[in-house]
This record gives C-alpha cells, structure tokens and sequence, in this order.
C-alpha cells in the first residue's frame, strides 16, 4: 500500500470524496443501486449496461464513480487502508457483479471494476469489507 501512516493530504481527499458522495444526483444514484439493482444471473448485471434500462445511468455513474476513487488507492495517491475505512460502499457494488465479472469483462468491458477488484485484494480494510458486503448480498439474494 501507500505511506505507513495517513497523512492530512489523505484527510483531505477522504473529505472531499465524501463531499461529493453528497451531491444529489450521486446520492440518488447511490440509493437506486443500493435497493434496486440486485442481480440474480449475469442477464441481470448486462441489462442494467443497455441504454434504454430504467437504472442506467445509475449504474454507470456509481460504477464510475468507484472506480475513480478506488484508483486513488491503487495508485499509492492516498493511503489506502484510512481510505477504505471511511469509502466501503464500492465494495458493496462489487459484491453485487462479482459472480459475473469475468463474463462481464469479456462482453462489456476488460478494465471494469478494475480498481474495486485491487482494492478487494490488495488493502486488509477493501477485503474485510469485501467479504462482508458479500455475505450480506448473498443473504438478500437468497430471501428474495
């Protein structure tokens, strides 16, 4: 990972991250994806990628939004195991499509989750969170 210890450049753009979690299209982007989008087959994980589906853009603007910041970490910007404690939600996401990622990768797009996956694997925090978030998809998936 990055530096030993954060630093207030660290805080700086944890804050920021979070600032613009606030901003409301991303927020009810974030809630949509949060309630709504809970994939079953890969079918599910390709539709909401076609245009003319209701989540779309949601999903795009989450997924992306991760992603961005997720490649803050694995590129040593920030140090990764104080970001994660405060940015685990991507890794929600990421528990969603796992299942389906490789296929997903083949028929969509090679470098998606890219950064969220590097995390996962990477930084103690991303993977602890990881396979929480897992766990608690798999039990939604299996009630529903």
């Amino acid at each position: 990972m990055s530096r030993e210890k954060p630093d207030h450049h660290d805080a700086d753009l944890v804050l920021r991250v979070y600032e613009m979690r606030r901003e409301a299209v991303l927020r009810e982007s974030r809630n949509v994806i949060a309630r709504d989008f809970w994939p079953k087959s890969y079918d599910d994980v390709l539709a909401i990628t076609k245009l003319d589906h209701p989540h779309n853009a949601a999903f795009r603007q989450v997924a992306t939004y991760w992603e961005m910041v997720y490649g803050l970490v694995r590129h040593g910007i920030v140090h990764g195991e104080y970001f994660m404690e405060n940015n685990g939600e991507g890794m929600y996401l990421l528990a969603k499509v796992a299942p389906y990622l490789e296929q997903y990768r083949k028929d969509f797009s090679p470098t998606s989750f890219r950064s969220a996956e590097w995390v996962a694997q990477h930084s103690a925090e991303g993977k602890r969170l990881f396979e929480l978030f897992q766990a608690r998809v798999a039990k939604v998936l299996a009630s529903k």
